[in-house]
């Protein structure tokens, strides 16, 4: 066995689509990485929350912003914008959607297990 694991997520291991969205993942070490990739107009109550089964995601996420723009709504009510650049944790209780007309790009370490996935 090898002392390393490598791998791309140009060649995932899965494909998580959406209207508007898509995460590609891969699976090493244990655990899930996944590229998303977030199309203006994008929203998880509109576009992920059918799937997910929940009222708001429940990934707990730990994401780097590629590029583009994130606005986040707590179940608490509290919201902020990730940026490009910006590393951000989101706990599980949010609703997210893109703002303005670039896509939104980021790799997420946290949530990729559950994101997109049934939770309720």
């Amino acid at each position: 066995m090898s002392d390393y694991e490598l791998k791309s997520v140009s060649a995932p291991d899965e494909v998580r689509e959406f209207p508007l969205g898509k995460g590609d993942v891969v699976t090493l070490g244990g655990g899930q990485v996944a590229l998303i990739t977030l199309q203006p107009g994008w929203k998880w109550s509109e576009h992920v929350k059918p799937v997910a089964g929940t009222d708001l995601c429940q990934a707990p996420h730990f994401q780097y912003m590629i590029s583009g723009q994130v606005h986040v709504r707590m179940a608490d009510g509290s919201e902020f914008d990730a940026v490009a650049g910006d590393v951000v944790v989101i706990h599980p209780g949010h609703d997210a959607w893109v703002v303005g007309d670039a896509p939104a790009v980021t790799i997420d370490w946290g949530g990729a297990h559950v994101w997109g996935k049934p939770q309720g």
